[in-house]
């Protein structure tokens, strides 16, 4: 965390970069703003400073209506760390305390909830109800300004358990009622799709995303044509379709066909996740360079290490992927999503997305006559499917990064690479080198040939620390330009 000192110095310069990592709350206006607030400067010493908006609105401050802290991008150290805290900040983002209550995230962490309680309130200054409930305030916010939808609907769908809890909190949160956010005559979303605007830090290479994204695609789940990425999601309450493109300023712009407007937070958070909005490519550029990259990082300037939505999928893609090339893979993903994956609602296909990834059940459930892979293979992804399906191996967002890999690795055929490319990207590890990776290794032969001498790649890999995950991304990067010019 940073100090007052530092929070109070990007209030003056008004960095946009600090957005969401801390709020600033006025004693005098009893309002509460993101660091780049356009409103004037307040005097230093009628400023508190807050890690989460929960933390400010329980302190008694209000959002600012100028600014909407409450759209900013996320802190990054909620993605990137992987304690305790952080791992029930993802649960929440994605809708743990929602679906089932405090209890159900304290048993999925492993901890009482009283203890889990304490130790969330005294690193971010708010209780876990108190986070859930701004989440709800978003969702529900994001609700009235882009649907028609009646506000009673609403508030149960963003989470709230009853009208009163829905409109007090709110008057809490923005001293109006949730039916003054609703502008009349505003034009709103069609009644089977949300229209989104998803902030991100600058910058961001998303032309670079989508081809990575592209050449993995899996026809029936995914697409990626007209500049935008398309694909269907399994969430809590029915499958969801997104539809993601760059969009004006720094902001990507999302189309969402929901089976259930109750899984609209959760899957907000997973496409977060998934594009790494809510990374700091600065602070990430600044390391890398520091390790002697320079040239590199000025190549891919805001290069995301994208995650997954769905860490069955990104599991059982990582399995089928070892020793063959991405295009055999994509070849029996599509065979496996034909057979197995469950069709879309006909309301919401779109275009060549008209399936979900199959459960780890149903895929544990298909005959080994049905792979045509070695067997030792198709060993690992029964293995694997049956230990996701019985929750022996965890890859959710609430996982113990370290206690996944041990699990993983206990598996047969599940080796190094395979447990790295997974903590990548379904458990959002920002500190992987895939050193052993194919790509990676000429990267580095092809960028020693281009200098006079050779590299110490180990150190540089270890300065790049805790972002070595980008350097795995800007390696292949590398390669695959060179490879194509």
């Amino acid at each position: 965390m940073f100090t007052s000192d530092q929070c109070y110095q990007a209030v003056t310069s008004r960095d946009r970069r600090f957005d969401g990592m801390f709020f600033t709350a006025v004693r005098t206006t009893g309002i509460f703003c993101r660091p780049s607030c356009p409103a004037r400067t307040p005097r230093r010493e009628n400023v508190d400073f807050f890690v989460t908006a929960a933390a400010a609105a329980d302190a008694g401050f209000r959002a600012c209506r100028r600014c909407r802290p409450d759209a900013s991008p996320n802190s990054p150290q909620w993605d990137t760390r992987g304690d305790l805290v952080a791992r029930a900040m993802r649960l929440i983002r994605d809708g743990a305390v929602d679906r089932g209550g405090v209890d159900a995230l304290s048993d999925e962490l492993g901890y009482s909830t009283r203890q889990l309680g304490r130790l969330i309130h005294a690193e971010l200054g708010a209780g876990p109800l108190a986070l859930a409930r701004t989440e709800r305030v978003r969702t529900a916010r994001t609700l009235i300004e882009a649907t028609s939808m009646p506000m009673s609907d609403i508030a149960f769908a963003a989470g709230f358990s009853s009208i009163r809890q829905f409109n007090d909190t709110f008057r809490a949160m923005y001293s109006i009622s949730p039916r003054q956010l609703r502008k009349a005559g505003a034009e709103h979303s069609v009644a089977d799709e949300l229209v989104l605007r998803l902030a991100y830090r600058p910058p961001f290479d998303f032309a670079h995303l989508l081809e990575y994204l592209a050449v993995r695609a899996v026809t029936g789940i995914e697409d990626v044509s007209d500049d935008a990425y398309t694909r269907s999601m399994r969430l809590a309450h029915g499958p969801a379709v997104i539809t993601v493109r760059q969009g004006a300023g720094d902001f990507v712009d999302c189309r969402l066909r929901l089976a259930d407007t109750r899984d609209l937070g959760s899957a907000v958070a997973r496409v977060r996740r998934l594009l790494d909005l809510d990374a700091d490519p600065e602070a990430i550029a600044e390391t890398l360079r520091s390790a002697g990259l320079c040239s590199l990082v000025d190549e891919y300037q805001g290069i995301r290490s994208p995650g997954s939505s769905d860490s069955v999928e990104l599991a059982l893609r990582t399995v089928l992927g070892q020793q063959i090339s991405l295009a055999a893979a994509r070849t029996h993903l599509e065979r496996l999503v034909a057979q197995t994956g469950e069709p879309l609602p006909k309301e919401m296909v779109l275009g060549r997305v008209d399936r979900v990834f199959p459960t780890a059940d149903a895929i544990a459930a298909v005959p080994a006559s049905d792979w045509a892979l070695p067997a030792s293979r198709i060993r690992t992804i029964h293995a694997l499917s049956v230990a996701l399906a019985d929750g022996s191996v965890d890859l959710g967002a609430g996982s113990d990064r370290e206690e996944a890999s041990r699990n993983l690795l206990a598996l047969p055929g599940i080796g190094p690479w395979s447990n790295g490319y997974i903590r990548m990207r379904a458990l959002g590890d920002p500190d992987v080198f895939m050193d052993s990776d194919l790509g990676v290794k000429k990267a580095l032969a092809e960028l020693d040939e281009t200098s006079e001498t050779s590299a110490d790649w180990k150190e540089i890999a270890m300065n790049c620390s805790p972002w070595r995950s980008y350097l795995t991304h800007l390696l292949w990067a590398h390669h695959a330009r060179s490879t194509t010019n």
